[in-house]
């Protein structure tokens, strides 16, 4: 079983910055992949980034890169989500969550039903 809390959402003008923070405990086996996903209205639930606990390897929405970096901090088994240049269409609910695997896309899927999810943190852009 694996909780998930973000926090740091928030207003922010186009060409600013925002970080989001994802805060994990639980089951480590459940959270090897951490994921941001993002939700705005009328559109599908989109995986914005992910990242393997302890490696180097990231994956990037083709929409963010360049704009967003994630990272971790695993003494405080905290995930991280920098998002600089913001664009009116990142406005959305920003939502972490937690699986086995991101590789072969596998960090891209957006059903609930797979690994755990966070509440989400609103980020309005205007």
């Amino acid at each position: 079983h694996v909780q998930l809390v973000e926090s740091g959402g928030g207003s922010a003008q186009a060409g600013g910055s925002l970080r989001l923070t994802c805060v994990a405990s639980g089951d480590t086996w459940a959270r090897k992949c951490m994921v941001w996903f993002r939700e705005a209205p009328g559109k599908e639930r989109e995986g914005v980034a992910a990242l393997y606990l302890g490696s180097m390897n990231t994956y990037y929405n083709q929409s963010v890169k360049g704009r967003f970096t994630i990272s971790q901090d695993t003494a405080k088994s905290t995930v991280y989500l920098q998002m600089d240049d913001l664009k009116y269409e990142d406005t959305g609910m920003y939502i972490c969550a937690a699986r086995q695997y991101c590789g072969n896309d596998y960090w891209r899927v957006p059903d609930p039903s797979v690994g755990s999810w966070g509440q989400g943190t609103q980020v309005t852009v205007s």
